[in-house]
């Protein structure tokens, strides 16, 4: 549960703790190495400049533009576009300025093809990394880990397996990131003893596991409810003296949690700073969504003050599980105040906070508040889900409010998102009944515009 973050609302808040915060190195997802910035290093107005613009085709546009005024593009440009365009699945746009890239003799660095893995899909990736030299650039273990990372987190596991079974002719000695996918690999198809086989592979070569290693370990086990094999490896893990971190005590807990022992969570959660370890946000929010999911939210608040009391700053993945429970009680009205609250205390919501607080007033039938609610989202560039959308769109309706129900309507089309069957039996029946409302809401659906 704890090594993929959800992209839409999820049941369980937690899940998007895990990869939003440290949780993103439990996964094994390498990462692109940082330079610090260096005070002689020369700023370039373009590269600047794109980074504040929204969409491909502005950032296309200044591209161009740049170049008419007679600025002479280098490669710190081609970067700063080349990511803008794979961050906005440009795809098309991005091979043409590789082509150009190519063509003019521009070298290209190995991070710029490690982040287009990270954007493009399994097949493309994977052409990429093979076309690689083609651009002058040389290929090392860092971005045959990524194409790895990103075989495995696309189900292409076999791919992935094959070509770590292929890295030594490569020219390429694995290292503890490149065995940290493949567990993650095999655990992910729940083939604990392929898992285990990697690992004393790992260890004949001389590998030294990192506490993600155990973690990927520790992890299956505990969700699997084999706590007892979990805490062993988690003793071993000591004594190998590799120092378990928060994530480490998470899923132990979160494995406790599981089958019903919240108090002996909680008490491993206190036992962590004996053993050197401070308590986390994770370790927090484990225990605050076992309580919401309990029904015993005033306890979940407590738990909020406990990490206020230890200087411990909630973040949006913490109010998330709060705001998450309250309107699944159909309190949505305080799971609102929770909203004010982490915005008061300099807390942004993410897309997941207003997608449960306009569900939940929706389900309280506040429409015209959720409608409130679903601007602010809006304003704040998140959006939606469909089923969200259709229930406000017959909510409005329902209530009178033809305009509001309208205004949906527009955004709905902006986003090229289709109003689903069941509304549309909703509506055709208000309509048939005589009802005004409907009538007008029928016409708008059915005109050429919609």
């Amino acid at each position: 549960m704890i090594h993929r973050r959800a992209k839409a609302i999820n049941p369980n808040p937690f899940l998007d703790y895990a990869n939003n915060r440290s949780l993103s190195h439990a996964n094994n997802t390498p990462q692109p190495r940082k330079r610090g910035p260096s005070k002689f290093r020369r700023r370039i107005p373009f590269v600047t400049e794109v980074k504040e613009v929204e969409d491909s085709e502005e950032a296309l546009s200044l591209f161009h533009r740049y170049k008419e005024q007679g600025f002479r593009h280098c490669y710190p440009s081609y970067a700063a576009l080349l990511y803008k365009l794979a961050r906005s699945r440009s795809f098309q746009a991005v091979e043409t300025i590789l082509t150009h890239m190519k063509d003019t003799e521009i070298h290209c660095r190995e991070s710029v093809f490690i982040a287009l893995f990270q954007h493009y899909g399994p097949e493309k990736a994977v052409e990429l990394y093979h076309r690689m030299p083609q651009f002058n650039c040389v290929r090392t273990l860092q971005s045959l880990n990524t194409l790895l990372n990103v075989l495995v987190d696309n189900d292409r596991f076999d791919e992935a397996n094959d070509a770590f079974a292929r890295s030594y002719e490569m020219g390429f000695r694995p290292n503890t990131v490149t065995f940290n996918i493949m567990i993650k690999g095999w655990l992910a198809k729940g083939e604990w003893e392929k898992a285990c086989e990697v690992f004393d592979e790992m260890l004949q070569k001389r590998v030294q596991p990192s506490v993600v290693t155990y973690n990927s370990l520790i992890g299956f086990l505990s969700r699997k409810g084999d706590l007892d094999k979990a805490m062993t490896l988690f003793e071993d893990m000591g004594r190998k003296g590799k120092y378990a971190n928060g994530v480490t005590y998470a899923l132990l807990m979160e494995g406790l949690c599981s089958v019903e022992k919240y108090e002996e969570a909680k008490k491993l959660m206190f036992d962590m700073e004996y053993r050197g370890c401070k308590p986390q946000l994770v370790n927090f929010s484990v225990l605050m969504n076992d309580l919401g999911k309990s029904g015993k939210i005033h306890e979940a608040k407590s738990l909020l003050q406990e990490m206020k009391k230890r200087k411990l700053k909630p973040d949006v993945v913490t109010y998330n599980i709060l705001i998450n429970y309250l309107c699944k009680e159909g309190k949505a009205m305080e799971a609102y105040k929770v909203l004010i609250e982490m915005q008061i205390g300099g807390c942004e919501p993410n897309a997941a906070t207003y997608r449960m607080m306009v569900d939940g007033l929706c389900q309280i039938g506040d429409f015209e508040f959720g409608l409130n609610v679903l601007n602010a989202m809006l304003t704040s560039r998140h959006c939606p889900r469909s089923q969200t959308f259709n229930c406000l769109v017959v909510g409005l309706l329902n209530s009178g409010n033809v305009d509001g129900a309208c205004f949906v309507l527009e955004e709905m089309e902006k986003r090229k998102i289709e109003f689903d069957l069941e509304s549309w039996e909703t509506i055709m029946k208000s309509a048939c009944n005589e009802d005004k409302g409907a009538s007008e809401l029928m016409t708008v659906l059915t005109s050429p515009r919609i």
